[in-house]
């Protein structure tokens, strides 16, 4: 382990981490609707830039895996627009992390138009067994979260 890494704050139930990301004109529907699936795109791609930017290798012999995703469609989304996703940690346990997420116009401050939960799980995939979240894991994560205010 890094000795750097000792004093970095470890992920925390509450921590946010937000990125804005274009919506793209072919991701819309007849109605200039953001088609349903693109959502979870969205989340995922936020979710994956978390993970890289927290210097996961993938694949490797053991790392997080998605066990849970689900979204409520507040509002549609529509072409042209810039969303902000936010993860909040809403719990971590022995294994698994808990988050919700939001989906927001980024200059819209009328609320979310999407709403999320998505549950990880830290796998030994050679094992196909869950496993303890390694505390380096969770400082490696917890650098990529701001803090609950």
């Amino acid at each position: 382990m890094n000795p750097d890494n000792m004093s970095a704050r470890i992920l925390a139930v509450g921590d946010i981490h937000q990125i804005e990301l274009p919506l793209r004109w072919g991701d819309s529907d007849a109605l200039n609707h953001l088609n349903n699936t693109l959502y979870f795109r969205l989340m995922e791609e936020a979710r994956m830039q978390i993970l890289y930017g927290a210097g996961f290798q993938l694949p490797a012999d053991e790392g997080p895996i998605l066990a849970h995703a689900s979204c409520d469609f507040l509002r549609p989304l529509t072409y042209p627009a810039t969303v902000r996703v936010t993860h909040k940690v809403t719990r971590i346990g022995r294994s698994s992390a808990d988050f919700e997420l939001l989906l927001e116009k980024a200059d819209d401050p009328a609320g979310p138009y999407a709403r999320g939960r998505n549950v990880l799980v830290w796998l030994d995939y050679v094992a196909n067994a869950s496993t303890p979240w390694p505390p380096e894991v969770l400082s490696q994560m917890g650098a990529m979260f701001q803090p609950a205010a």
